[in-house]
């Protein structure tokens, strides 16, 4: 029986998005913006030296046909990524109101997100009053700090020892619609953090905010404060079921892969497997080979996002790249005859663009196991329609089969 896996590069995007003039960093328009072809044109130009070197090299990627998927979104040139496609490939648009991780994915998975997410202003306090005083109550603590949009690891490298003193929780924000708590997962415990951002949860829910984010930290002063990997997303549920649900509902196993289960809120999902991208990289490898007949694997990889694009670092995101093209060539070999492989992206992240927020873009749909062919333009929800019919499962919802 077939299987399907589908795999999301997070904010690996192409460019071309319709709507990008409606999308924002700052003032300036998300038009233009393009992650793929400018990280490709900066490393052609030898500005992407870092740990790396020379045009970017993405042959196992680029002979899915990422380089002809971009070049079809934008018009851009995509310099080092010519290669005639071999698999299935286009370029899809997003229609939900939002650039951000749930928008993407639940829109991936069937189901556009029907209303505008609520997003704290850029000013000190970020935060209204009532909302950080319930913060302080729940955290049973006289105040909160932070309360300001920020970067994660730089709020607690300035607030973590004034946290390790007071016992106050770091509330923070960014450009997407989130709610992060920092605590140490020692002086303040990482359980008591858990419950309080799952006590939480409810009020920025009904605001409309997508996630409450547990940002749990280790160190002290003279050394230094580092994040752990014991993150956890309290995410409000998709408005409708989602291709999870689907494949669930039919009695198929639906594996999970990274973020995947925080991001659906465990909807249709009965296994999560969590890590590092090289972790992660390992248990889909494990998973092409164990996964049983009919099953789902949906795995995002998070750190192209996370580490290099909210961070501008293009060498970074290059070196991702060419990391991740290089460790899934030996996936791919591996998978059986009547599997399918789907690679996308859920927005895009331009490391070259000015601002730290995502970008507006289409995102590559690349389809291994199914032989050539041009997919054109499609949509987003066309994701879970093809993966649906591929496994025999009724779909929901107004996507269309690639096949």
């Amino acid at each position: 029986m077939a299987r399907a896996f589908l795999v999301v590069m997070d904010s690996v995007g192409i460019g071309g998005a319709p709507d990008a003039d409606r999308f924002f960093n700052g003032d300036l328009p998300d038009t233009g913006a393009n992650t793929l072809a400018h990280i490709a044109a900066a490393c052609a130009a030898g500005r992407a030296e870092d740990g790396r070197s020379g045009p970017l090299h993405l042959p196992n990627l680029d002979a899915l046909g990422l380089g002809a998927a971009a070049r079809l979104a934008s018009g851009d040139e995509t310099p080092g990524l010519n290669a005639r496609p071999q698999g299935m490939c286009g370029a899809a648009s997003e229609v939900s109101p939002g650039k951000d991780t749930p928008s993407g994915h639940w829109e991936l998975a069937g189901v556009p997100v029907p209303w505008d997410w609520h997003h704290f202003p850029d000013t000190t306090p970020s935060f209204p009053a009532d909302l950080a005083q319930q913060a302080a109550r729940l955290a049973g603590t006289d105040g909160i700090l932070g309360d300001c949009h920020a970067s994660g690891t730089q709020i607690i490298a300035q607030l973590g020892a004034e946290h390790m003193r007071t016992g106050k929780p770091i509330c923070y924000t960014s450009a997407d619609s989130v709610f992060q708590i920092a605590a140490h997962e020692e002086s303040f415990g990482l359980e008591r953090l858990l419950k309080l951002c799952a006590d939480l949860a409810p009020t920025l829910h009904a605001m409309k905010v997508g996630r409450v984010i547990a940002r749990p930290f280790i160190g002290d002063e003279n050394s230094g404060f580092e994040r752990t990997g014991n993150r956890h997303d309290y995410a409000m549920d998709p408005p409708a079921p989602v291709l999870s649900n689907w494949i669930s509902d039919a009695g198929r196993r639906v594996y999970a892969i990274g973020k995947i289960g925080d991001i659906f809120s465990m909807q249709g999902i009965d296994e999560v497997r969590k890590g590092t991208d090289a972790v992660l990289m390992g248990h889909l490898s494990d998973l092409v080979d164990e996964a049983e007949d009919g099953s789902l694997t949906f795995a995002n990889f998070v750190e192209f996002d996370s580490l290099y694009g909210h961070r501008r670092d293009i060498s970074g995101y290059a070196r991702a790249l060419e990391w991740f093209d290089t460790a899934i060539c030996p996936i791919l070999d591996r998978l059986r005859a009547d599997d399918i492989m789907i690679l996308t992206a859920d927005h895009g992240n331009d490391p070259s663009w000015p601002g730290t927020d995502h970008t507006r873009e289409r995102v590559p749909v690349l389809v291994a196991g199914m032989g050539g062919g041009a997919l054109g333009h499609v949509a987003f929800v066309d994701v879970a329609a093809s993966i649906a019919a591929h496994l025999g499962v009724s779909p929901q919802g107004s996507g269309k089969s690639f096949f």
